[in-house]
């Protein structure tokens, strides 16, 4: 029998981690959003451990991905996170469910609550200008590809930097797989639309007008698209022959 996501992770915590200073039910269960495919994310804060580690397990109906972590190494995680702009452990533990707390779990909370409202680093000009010259290499082999086999791809990753670009320009944290639309929802819902309206129209009919609009836009207010005069570790090279 599947017990409630709330009651089967506490019995898992229970039996697995007795110890443990604190625990929190974290993902899709406690968002509502779970569908017949959904885990349970648990994270659990325990002195014990000298290091963090990952596990998974079949339990009450359940498969679990247990996230163990001491008092301190979470917090190498959330650096980690925000340096690459996807703060996946910052925010399990903000929207979590606490299942059992000795006393922490409201500073580590605070501590993530502060790191997802400062967002990521700012990107410095010259991040900017390479994401610019990359953005435009890969649409002109998007404009350009004649075998609709490849032409899929290429729009896989276009539709990734695409992203990439307008969240970290506008400094907001980024996504993948089903968090990349997630994030420019968080972001623009309207521009989210566009986004998946352009790629949408381009996999089901193969017009790849919408997209291209769309990459010209988000790159119009940084200097539009950028390959002549673009060079990359020249300087370097150049200061390794005197």
């Amino acid at each position: 029998m599947r017990l409630s996501p709330k009651d089967a992770a506490l019995k898992f915590v229970n039996r697995y981690f007795p110890k443990c200073q604190a625990a929190v039910l974290a993902g899709s269960v406690v968002r509502g959003e779970e569908t017949e495919t959904s885990d349970l994310d648990v994270l659990i804060f325990d002195k014990n451990f000298s290091s963090s580690y990952r596990e998974s397990f079949i339990e009450y109906g359940w498969a679990i991905e247990a996230f163990v972590h001491n008092l301190t190494s979470y917090q190498v995680f959330f650096h980690s996170d925000r340096d690459r702009a996807m703060p996946s452990l910052p925010k399990m533990v903000s929207e979590g469910i606490v299942i059992k707390d000795e006393g922490i779990i409201a500073t580590i909370k605070n501590e993530a609550n502060v790191l997802l409202a400062h967002g990521p680093e700012k990107w410095s000009e010259e991040i900017i200008r390479i994401k610019r010259y990359f953005l435009t290499d890969i649409l002109e082999d998007y404009i350009g590809c004649l075998k609709r086999e490849e032409g899929i791809f290429i729009a896989n990753r276009l539709a990734e930097l695409v992203s990439e670009f307008v969240l970290r320009t506008n400094q907001h944290w980024v996504g993948t797989s089903k968090w990349t639309v997630r994030a420019l929802k968080n972001y623009d819902i309207h521009f989210a639309e566009l986004f998946v309206d352009a790629f949408d129209t381009y996999y089901k009919t193969g017009d790849k007008n919408k997209v291209i609009c769309l990459v010209n836009h988000i790159l119009e207010p940084f200097g539009g698209q950028l390959f002549e005069g673009f060079s990359l570790g020249k300087e370097e090279a150049s200061n390794q022959l005197k």
